[in-house]
């Protein structure tokens, strides 16, 4: 699942929506790149083909849907359903974000620890089931790791003051500059590390924004825009471990309020 999302709201005037995220996992879980689904073909986003769940995805509608887990091993349960189904639910499903998170409310507690992100256009929620009820995001810049909303580990802060200087270029963020920042690969300090319950050989490993090691890492990088004028920019770079290249694929499309459908 994704472990690091940046997002800005209403922060730039040609962009009311911008993500930037990377989704760390082991190499050898098997996925699909993003495409859209076969058996869902409003729905645009890659796929875990172990629990047909996804991490991030849009769909043609505007519809907006992202997942961290909370690390805290001492609470993780072998058994629980998987987390991507929350996403993959969402984007396949008609129910707006505030409904849509009434019903993960009731189920939550069955699911280890997550973060969800569940949004329609520029109007996005937040909800934990680590953490009260669901919160619309305001106006701003945000951050999402493996800790709750805009918590203060290092990779979320020089994240977010990565994003808030590319809005604030000119001409403003490009998927170029947001995969740069994705790509960042300095560690933080031990006095900056958190203490999630792993080891600090872990910790160390973990806080990049993008994760490198023999066997676990930053798997892809995706890159959401949304115009004002009402088109979906998506771009997801598959990167390979063992750096034979990356693979970009890039996915553009008006919504139906900007054609009127």
């Amino acid at each position: 699942m994704v472990c690091l999302i940046l997002l800005a709201i209403d922060a730039h005037p040609r962009y009311p929506l911008v993500v930037a995220a990377n989704r760390d996992e082991f190499y050898d879980r098997p996925t699909r790149q993003a495409e859209f689904w076969d058996d869902a073909p409003d729905v645009l986003a890659g796929r875990d083909l172990r629990e047909g769940g996804t991490w991030m995805g849009v769909t043609r509608g505007g519809r907006f849907c992202a997942l961290t887990n909370v690390r805290n091993p001492a609470d993780h349960r072998p058994g629980a359903p998987s987390r991507g189904r929350l996403v993959s639910e969402y984007l396949k499903g008609r129910e707006g974000p505030v409904d849509y998170l009434a019903s993960v409310m009731r189920d939550g507690v069955a699911y280890n620890g997550f973060n969800l992100l569940v949004g329609r256009g520029d109007e996005v929620y937040w909800f934990s089931n680590r953490d009260g009820k669901p919160l619309r995001l305001e106006s701003g810049v945000h951050g999402l790791s493996n800790g709750l909303l805009n918590t203060a580990w290092s990779k979320v802060v020089h994240g977010k003051a990565g994003l808030e200087g590319l809005l604030s270029s000119e001409p403003g963020p490009s998927v170029a500059g947001l995969l740069d920042l994705l790509a960042d690969r300095n560690p933080a300090a031990d006095d900056g590390l958190p203490r999630t319950g792993v080891s600090m050989e872990w910790e160390r490993l973990l806080s990049p924004i993008f994760i490198s090691s023999p066997t676990y890492g930053t798997r892809s990088s995706t890159v959401l825009l949304l115009e004002r004028e009402g088109r979906m920019v998506f771009v997801e770079r598959t990167h390979d471990p063992w750096f034979r290249g990356d693979l970009d694929v890039t996915f553009s499309f008006p919504l139906p309020e900007a054609t009127g459908e």
